[in-house]
């Protein structure tokens, strides 16, 4: 996985106000923490954000570098991006928290799934489901995956590929259960549902009001029959 730098400063403003003047300004406001190190309040490039983080998938190492290296408890930090509050109409990224990772110790992150290929499932009509989008993992902070791949390719109808059949690289294990699916091709859907009993078949017709009643039916008995004369 290649290593995304960017530029970070210390946050001299603190509070709302100030990270309103941040963003008013053309920074990001964020936090650098970890098990390691005391909460840093740090800024950042809008620009180089939007550019450079906004648009990854799954879990990134970062470097972060301080300009000309003047601050030493930043500058070279290795991190990974754990929140990224946006602007819920804009999209635009308001806020970042940054957790600092000690290369030398395995760590869990999530890592995005990418199917390819065609199922042969689907070829005679079923339908591809996927069923998770990503997979924890647990590896080295060098050794995070970009995307794990999964070939669809080989399944039929009613097959499926669980986390336990992933094919992760060397040093990278899963985490969790191992059993639950990951993708699966569903049977075709057809409209199944009998006919409600008792109505006409296709092509049949209705009798109409007033129609001849069919032979050897029972006839209504004429108005008065049955009553003696006077």
């Amino acid at each position: 996985m290649d290593t995304v730098d960017i530029t970070i400063e210390r946050r001299s403003v603190q509070g709302k106000g100030g990270a309103r003047r941040l963003r008013a300004e053309g920074r990001v406001p964020a936090i650098l923490y970890g098990p390691k190190r005391r909460p840093a309040q740090v800024a950042l490039s809008q620009e180089e954000v939007e550019r450079k983080l906004a648009t990854l998938e799954g879990s990134h190492l970062i470097r972060l570098l301080h300009p000309d290296g003047g601050d030493g408890d930043l500058h070279e930090r290795m991190v990974l991006v754990r929140e990224m509050q946006r602007h819920p109409v804009t999209g635009r990224v308001l806020h970042a928290d940054f957790y600092e990772v000690d290369l030398t110790e395995r760590l869990t992150v999530s890592v995005p799934l990418r199917l390819v290929g065609k199922a042969e499932g689907v070829v005679t009509g079923g339908i591809l489901q996927p069923i998770l989008r990503e997979v924890e993992v647990e590896c080295l902070p060098t050794e995070i995956p970009e995307f794990i791949e999964i070939d669809v390719t080989p399944l039929g109808i009613h097959d499926a590929v669980h986390v336990a059949d992933l094919v992760l690289p060397v040093g990278v294990t899963p985490v969790g259960d191992t059993t639950r699916p990951v993708v699966t091709v569903l049977p075709p859907t057809v409209d199944a549902r009998p006919a409600e009993e008792g109505a006409p078949e296709a092509g049949a017709e209705a009798p109409t009001e007033g129609a001849p009643a069919a032979e050897g039916a029972a006839k209504p008995p004429a108005k008065g029959a049955g009553k003696g004369e006077g």
